[in-house]
């Protein structure tokens, strides 16, 4: 048998099925290329409610993709290895127009995924998120903070869901010994982002290469430390390899505050923009910045790509994409919904 045929028996041995639930999302996407680089079968289910199909359009025709319109609020069925359940709205813009529809997805989606892994005996990774710190006391938020969340306000439909999907993963490991790995993500940005999904880089960089003012709410004080996708795809995976249940916080601590991010992209785009201050919205978190000291020692995992060269190439990325291919979800903003009530 020669060498080639060698390392094909050796690549299918290793070849894993795996689910990405919510895999036309932006992490999603860039999770099935990067598992399909590594030689697996990928199932990517999405019932496309916030995303769109353009974005794994190129993956459609691959051998080793699936490509399954469905909600996970409604069960479903695969033989599969590994499950991935990034199914969620993740901007407050999509989280907040349909709240309970989040909180389903979130808390329904989540025990869907857990019976299968129950099931068939699969490894399942939790994409959790910064926000269940909510609103921190303290300045960097490490795993064993329980954090500070109002449960009844705006964004509560997100927050509470997901810290509630994480409860639900440890009581599956606990009563009935699922193997679950839960990463909290915090914010990540690169190409790929829908352009109407509200959050802060794709709103900047649209702004800024329109020459259109940018929009902070709130004096800019607030901060955010923003994680380029490949490091945080690279960061899931070594997650799913290990032998850790978390929860592990994945993401990038240089923090910043969203002034100087305005900034740092009017500069970068060389845009004409000027910057407009607006009311903040209610429980929008002054800080965020996670501390990745598990990350490093139980993964071996740090990101490597620096803002500036992340956002440089996010803003090619925005240079190229056509908007009238994409639709504007709903007119709703997070801002104007945040106003109590």
């Amino acid at each position: 048998m020669n060498s080639n045929n060698y390392l094909r028996i050796y690549l299918i041995s290793q070849m894993q099925r795996i689910l990405v639930t919510g895999g036309s999302g932006f992490i999603g996407n860039h999770l099935c290329r990067k598992l399909l680089e590594e030689g697996h079968h990928v199932i990517c289910l999405d019932n496309l409610f916030t995303s769109e199909k353009s974005s794994i359009a190129d993956l459609l025709g691959h051998s080793n993709f699936e490509f399954v319109r469905h909600d996970v609020t409604q069960p479903f069925l695969f033989e599969i290895d590994q499950i991935y359940n990034l199914a969620c709205p993740a901007s407050p813009v999509h989280y907040q127009y349909n709240p309970i529809r989040t909180l389903k997805t979130s808390f329904l989606g989540t025990m869907h995924a857990l019976g299968l892994a129950k099931r068939v005996h699969a490894k399942i990774l939790q994409a959790s998120t910064s926000e269940v710190y909510g609103d921190p006391t303290v300045a960097e938020q490490s795993e064993s903070y329980w954090g500070n969340v109002n449960p009844i306000g705006v964004r509560s439909c997100y927050d509470e869901g997901k810290r509630v999907a994480e409860t639900l993963c440890f009581d599956y490991k606990r009563q009935h010994g699922v193997d679950i790995k839960v990463v909290r993500i915090f914010n990540t940005y690169g190409p790929n982002m829908h352009p109407y999904d509200g959050r802060v880089v794709s709103n900047f960089i649209l702004q800024a290469l329109t020459n259109a003012p940018i929009t902070i709410y709130g004096n800019g004080s607030q901060t955010r430390s923003f994680c380029y996708v490949d490091d945080l795809t690279d960061g899931l995976v070594k997650m799913m390899a290990s032998e850790e249940s978390g929860p592990i916080n994945i993401g990038n601590p240089n923090e910043m505050t969203i002034l100087q991010l305005a900034e740092l992209i009017i500069r970068l785009a060389k845009s004409q923009s000027v910057i407009e201050f607006q009311e903040l919205p209610n429980d929008d978190p002054k800080r965020r910045k996670p501390n990745i000291a598990l990350a490093k020692e139980k993964l071996d995992w740090q990101p490597s790509v620096s803002l500036q060269s992340g956002l440089l190439k996010t803003i090619e990325y925005f240079k190229s994409v056509d908007l009238s291919t994409y639709r504007k979800p709903t007119n709703h903003t997070a801002h104007s919904n945040s106003k109590s009530k």
